[in-house]
This record gives C-alpha cells, sequence and structure tokens, in this order.
C-alpha cells in the first residue's frame, strides 16, 4: 500500500509517498501552506506520482471529539472544520488541503491523524488547568498537547537505537522546529508536556510567545486598547524569537549569538532557559530520566544548540559526546558520552512514517 502523507505545519507542507516497507519513495517540501502557488506545486507533485491507496492528512488539533485517526467523510470534514479556531496557524491550511484533495482524488481514501492524539490519556494532574469548573465543562479547557505524531515517532526510534523496549524507557522527547514542544513519557504513554490547550503554550517559539503570563495580556489588552484580532497576530505572528531578535530564523540567531549581535544573544539565552527549564520539569514528572531525545528540524540539525542545551544540564548526568553531536545532522544516532548517565539521541522528524501507520490501521 502506497500511502501519501501531508504535513502541513505553521511553515511548510511536507508530502512524502510512504510503501508498505516505510520506504520514502517520494518527497517534497513546500513553503506556506495556504499560497495558492503552493497548492499548484503540491498538485504537480502528486500528479507524478505511482499509485497512490491512501493520504493520510495531519491535523493538528483534534479536538475532544477526535482523540483517534479517523477516515474523512463529508460529515467528519464539518466537523473537522468546527475546530478552525482552535489551531488558527495550522487547522485551517491543513483542512484547505483535505477539501481540496478529497475534491480531487474521491475515490482515494483519506484518513485524519491528529497530533494531539498521543496525549489523551495523559494524567489529569498534567492535562487539567486551575480554572473554574464551569469554563472546564462548557469549554473543555485542559492541556490537549500537541506534535504527539512527531513525539510517538521519536521515541520509538530512540528505543530502537538503544535495543531497548520502549515501555521499558524514561524518554523527554524535544521537538525543536518552527513550533516546539517537550514530552514526557513513560510506560509507553505521554505523562507530561508543555503545549496546551491551543499550540500557543510552552518553549518559545519562532513567531509565538510560547507560555506568558495571563495577568499580563490582560493588562495589554485594557491599556493598550486591542481587540482580540490584533493580540491573536501578536501572539501568534510577531513573538517569539522574531520578536526578541528580529528573525524567526534560530539558525540566522545562533550564528549573531556568536558574533554577540545583542539582540540574538538575549533571544538565544531566553530560547535555552525555557528549553532547559522545560527538559527539567519533564524529568521531574517522570521521576527520573533514561533517554533525552532532539528531533524537528533544529533539533537534529543544529549541534551546538543540542550542546547548549545539554550544558546547562550535567546536574541531571547529561553529559554529550562532542564528536558524535557534530556528526548527527543527518542520521539517527546516540550522542551520549560514555561518561554519561542519560542516554542522548538525535532523532530525524519522520511524521510521515507515523502517519502512515496509521492510516494503515485505520483502514486494515
Amino acid at each position: 500500500m502506497n500511502i501519501l502523507t501531508i504535513n502541513a505545519g505553521s511553515s511548510s507542507i511536507k508530502c512524502s509517498l510512504i510503501g508498505n516497507d516505510n520506504a520514502l519513495i517520494a518527497g517534497v517540501s513546500l513553503p506556506a501552506p495556504n499560497d495558492v502557488e503552493t497548492e499548484k506545486q503540491l498538485i504537480n507533485f502528486i500528479e507524478g506520482l505511482p499509485q497512490i491507496n491512501a493520504i493520510g492528512h495531519r491535523i493538528v488539533h483534534g479536538g475532544k471529539r477526535f482523540t483517534s485517526p479517523v477516515v474523512i467523510t463529508g460529515d467528519i470534514e464539518d466537523e473537522l472544520y468546527a475546530l478552525f479556531d482552535i489551531a488558527p496557524l495550522h487547522n485551517p491550511p491543513a483542512l484547505a488541503i483535505v477539501k481540496m484533495l478529497c475534491g480531487l482524488y474521491p475515490s482515494i481514501p483519506s484518513v485524519a491523524c491528529f497530533d494531539t492524539t498521543f496525549f489523551v490519556n495523559m494524567p489529569k494532574a498534567a492535562s487539567t488547568y486551575a480554572v473554574v469548573q464551569e469554563w472546564r465543562d462548557k469549554f473543555d479547557i485542559h492541556r490537549y498537547g500537541f506534535h504527539g505524531l512527531s513525539h510517538a515517532y521519536a521515541c520509538a526510534k530512540a528505543a530502537e537505537l538503544l535495543g531497548q523496549p520502549f515501555e521499558d524507557l524514561r524518554l523527554v522527547s524535544c521537538h525543536l522546529g518552527s513550533g516546539a514542544s517537550l514530552a514526557a513519557i513513560a510506560n509507553g504513554q505521554a505523562l507530561d508536556t508543555t503545549m496546551g490547550f491551543t499550540p500557543l503554550e510552552g518553549l518559545v517559539m519562532a513567531t509565538r510567545v510560547g507560555s506568558f503570563d495571563p495577568g499580563a495580556l490582560l493588562w495589554v489588552i485594557r491599556h493598550g486598547d486591542l481587540d482580540l484580532k490584533a493580540v491573536e497576530e501578536t501572539l501568534e505572528h510577531r513573538s517569539g524569537l522574531l520578536a526578541l531578535a528580529g528573525t524567526a530564523e534560530l539558525k540566522e540567531i545562533i550564528k549573531k549569538a556568536n558574533s554577540n549581535e545583542p539582540r540574538a544573544v538575549l533571544a538565544l539565552s531566553v530560547y535555552l532557559h525555557r528549553l532547559r527549564s522545560g527538559i527539567a520539569s519533564m524529568a521531574a514528572s517522570l521521576g527520573g530520566l533514561d533517554v533525552l531525545i532532539f528531533t524537528g528540524g533544529a533539533g537534529q540539525a543544529s549541534p551546538q544548540l543540542r550542546n547548549d542545551a545539554c550544558a546547562g544540564l550535567d546536574f541531571l548526568g547529561i553529559i554529550l559526546d562532542p564528536a558524535l553531536n557534530q556528526t548527527a545532522t543527518d542520521a539517527d544516532k546516540i550522542v551520549s558520552s560514555a561518561k554519561s548517565n542519560i542516554a542522548i539521541s538525535v532523532v530525524q522528524a519522520r511524521e510521515d512514517i507515523q502517519i502512515a501507520q496509521a492510516v494503515r490501521e485505520v483502514l486494515h
């Protein structure tokens, strides 16, 4: 079975054709998920592929309704559109592609695969916000968690690299890209994560603010006379690394920070502070740590980012091997020192494989 996977993120669309053995038959990465030209390029890519038996779509937010992958029908599509505003950077462009491809290829089954599924059984202690019962009941306010497809694949691959059962390990997975989140996993289950009700909470991201005092937000709205659209635009598109350094590109920020450019130095220090604090917090949620995983565009591509993150975590017994770390930008690899109490791995982000596996399970 050849499965076309569509991963519409906040900054790009990644498309892959995955064969029976999870081999990558063809792949392409396109910019701007909601761009008309991108849609043309996507169709051209698909038309050039061999037989497609099914299509798997990454949908970031499944809300309360969708807790597992589901075959997309007209009714399901309508329900997915009801989740538009809960993840405004992700769900709208992803669902636009769903609508387009379901219309162009109605005979090919399409399956929606949700980032939130991985966190469905997260403990109440980790998922519950201390807000009034009315909000929790009426709006189903709780921490959903995101990047679940990436975290699930990374953990399974890291366990494979170590030659140990996934279920026997306590892992912290760091998905670091334009969006970024951490997940704590034990006994094969997610126990904690940094993102919340939406993908806005948690780590500092490319253009997203991450965790931010709601009291400060209320103060700014009140004294700045801002409407909700302006606030949303600022928190989603004008915050994060972009706000601190003037660019959202972490690679560029690291380069400028190494040259002591003040804004870049501040941005990188804030980013690393939040990252290290988050990793330590996730380890505390697990009651200890066996494996630390770096994945996502920045997590897998930047040896310096991994080095700087781990340098502040030596109190946990986390020690990188500098030589292994330097050569782990394009391969799945264990990069911890022999002196490290914790295994450190770099895993290539392969949501496409995770999506393909989910599609097979649903259709079979």
